[in-house]
């Protein structure tokens, strides 16, 4: 069968199941459309995390990037596991006691304001529609690849697919859909990395087969890998290459700033009590796990296989040629990217041959001039696509290329579906029923919801037209922003009593502001093209790059919400004997059976 019927067959399944679950579990109250009505059993809701979570920067992304840094690239490993582990144990459950709707929600009755209650809507959106853009991005490129159509049309596909299941499902119509798509997405990631695993090392547990012996040479996986990149000229594939500084703030930005996601956060309201948030937080750290064991596999073994068809010879040999990528079945999966745009090569010395090495060494410098090369031809190969494309470079059947496109787009879709949700919750119950109309009906709130969603939606997928890096890249910048604004204010609440309304408001917005100029001047403007005045080769402040900055504004926001309070008046002592009672762990609480 076609290869592009087996997509469409595996894409147009996975859809129909994703939008018959949404209208099988279609939202008919607020209750079931911020929260799934609080029924949702821990492992499913557990279930549901996992595809919340493992976005397309996790599924898309990451191993592509892992793939060509190697262990300075293990930060995303690190510091978003880390972080859920911080989430479930700090936060997820005391959130859940406190009963609320929404992240904005517990900030404005916690700091009683809604000010702060404002102030937390804002630093939600920012952050969420920054996330998002990573996962519109990941949807074009998996549709420009596996629907062959253009990126462009590929994200207006998958707008018009979260349109369908996540407005008129809301959090019930998405959890459920989420299930379905963990399923999908985890199926999809493994096989493939099993296949690949037994083909390479002979062992299919892929996790054991990247610190096994290669079949073919009898040399250690990644001891081969080191050979190889290093004769090319690239760094070692196993060595710290980057500055500690940059490595240890951004596995801390990525760490706090999971636990301040607020579309995460959300998904322990759903559960009937703390005890179950507990548990479904649990499941979910499980469920992560089996894709966050295989991603440095797969990126190890794909580099290892995108090297050896380069240099069929290796690195001493002579290169790939021209008329093999033109003729040869193995080299299909160049012509078949390259038509995305998203891959490219070119014989730039005119030898007939594709030199792939590091033209920045100087060693290689060297080598080149003695050969006559002009640089290197593969002129493109963006990081995203390596996921996708890693069972074509590995000529694995035609249904596991299929399984793949369903996983990788079921990846992106159920983390945009989660974020518009909770932009949504908090346009439509944080700033339309708590401070701009509070007398709105239940229909009309809902009616609100899914206006502001479907406003999201199209922010999104228009920003996802021009994002500001790799899947991976954009979101390590919401976490940076998430970190610096959302997570100590939750901190705040939970765990200091002395912390009052101005102190977290001024806390807030100097942890948001600070972090988002610094962004904004390395990646642009509004993400806008070419209106920096920095890049992350040549940072503003002390050497720190602005995917790790989050953790610095962090510390400006705690610092300063500190100052504050300790300068203005105490909370009052309701509010503290409030925060007594949510870390006493005692059932759901009142506050949480009235919801």
């Amino acid at each position: 069968m076609d290869q592009f019927v087996l997509n469409w067959i595996f894409i147009g399944a996975s859809f129909a199941l994703y939008i018959g679950i949404a209208i099988w579990a279609r939202a008919g109250s607020t209750s079931e459309f911020y929260a799934a009505g609080r029924g949702v059993h821990p492992v499913l809701n557990g279930m549901a995390t996992g595809a919340d979570w493992m976005s397309a920067a996790s599924f898309i992304s990451m191993a592509g990037l892992i793939a060509f840094v190697g262990y300075d690239n293990s930060t995303f490993l690190m510091g978003w596991t880390g972080g859920y582990v911080l989430l479930a144990l700090m936060l997820a459950p005391y959130l859940r006691k406190f009963g609320k709707f929404t992240v904005p929600e517990f900030i404005g009755d916690r700091f009683y304001s809604p000010t702060a209650r404002l102030v937390a809507v804002i630093c939600l959106i920012v952050a969420s529609i920054t996330y998002v853009i990573g996962q519109m991005t990941g949807v074009g490129v998996a549709f420009g690849r596996f629907l062959e159509v253009s990126n462009t049309t590929g994200l207006l596909i998958g707008a018009a697919v979260v349109f369908a299941y996540a407005v008129f499902g809301g959090m019930k119509g998405v959890t459920y859909t989420q299930v379905a798509q963990y399923v999908v997405l985890i199926t999809a990631y493994t096989i493939p990395a099993i296949f690949i695993s037994l083909e390479l090392t002979g062992n299919p547990i892929p996790g054991l087969g990247l610190f096994g012996t290669e079949v073919s040479s009898g040399e250690p996986l990644l001891m081969k890998l080191d050979q190889l990149v290093t004769e090319l000229g690239f760094a070692e594939y196993t060595t710290r290459n980057s500055d500690t500084l940059n490595m240890v703030l951004f596995t801390l930005s990525l760490m706090i700033g999971t636990a301040g996601l607020p579309h995460v956060i959300m998904r322990f309201f759903t559960v009937p009590t703390v005890a179950a948030a507990r548990w479904s937080a649990g499941w979910a750290l499980v469920f992560i796990a089996l894709l966050y064991l295989t991603a440095p596999a797969v990126g190890a073994m794909a580099r290892l296989n995108i090297t050896n068809q380069f240099w069929p010879d290796g690195p001493q040999g002579e290169a790939v040629s021209v008329e093999t990528i033109a003729n040869d079945p193995d080299y299909n999966w160049m012509a078949t990217w390259q038509k995305t745009g998203l891959l490219g090569w070119e014989d730039l010395n005119g030898d007939g041959k594709i030199q792939y090495y590091n033209d920045k060494s100087p060693d290689m410098q060297a080598r080149a001039e003695a050969n006559g090369w002009v640089g290197n031809e593969l002129t493109k190969f963006d990081r995203d696509i390596l996921v996708l494309a890693n069972p074509e470079i590995a000529n694995l059947p035609g249904w596991v290329i299929g399984l793949v496109a369903a996983g990788g787009l079921a990846a992106a879709l159920s983390t945009a579906a989660g974020l518009l949700l909770a932009i949504s919750s908090a346009v439509s119950h944080d700033l339309m029923k708590g401070q701009l109309t509070p007398n709105m009906s239940e229909a009309n709130e809902l009616l609100s919801a899914r206006v502001a969603m479907a406003v999201a939606i199209a922010v999104a997928t228009y920003l996802g037209l021009n994002p500001p890096g790799f899947a991976a890249q954009t979101v390590a910048l919401a976490f940076g922003i998430a970190a610096a604004s959302i997570f100590p204010a939750l901190m705040m609440g939970i765990f200091s009593k002395r912390v009052n309304n101005t102190g977290a408001v001024a806390g807030m917005l100097v942890g948001l502001i600070v972090t988002v100029v610094y962004i904004f001047l390395h990646k642009g403007w509004f993400f806008i093209p070419g209106t920096n005045s920095y890049t992350d080769a040549a940072p503003l402040l002390f050497g720190i790059k602005s995917t790790s900055f989050g953790v610095i504004g962090a510390i400006l926001n705690f610092a300063t919400a500190i100052l504050v309070s300790n300068a203005t008046e105490e909370p009052p002592a309701e509010i503290q004997e409030l925060v007594e009672s949510v870390r006493i762990p005692r059932g759901a609480g009142a506050a949480a059976a009235d919801h």
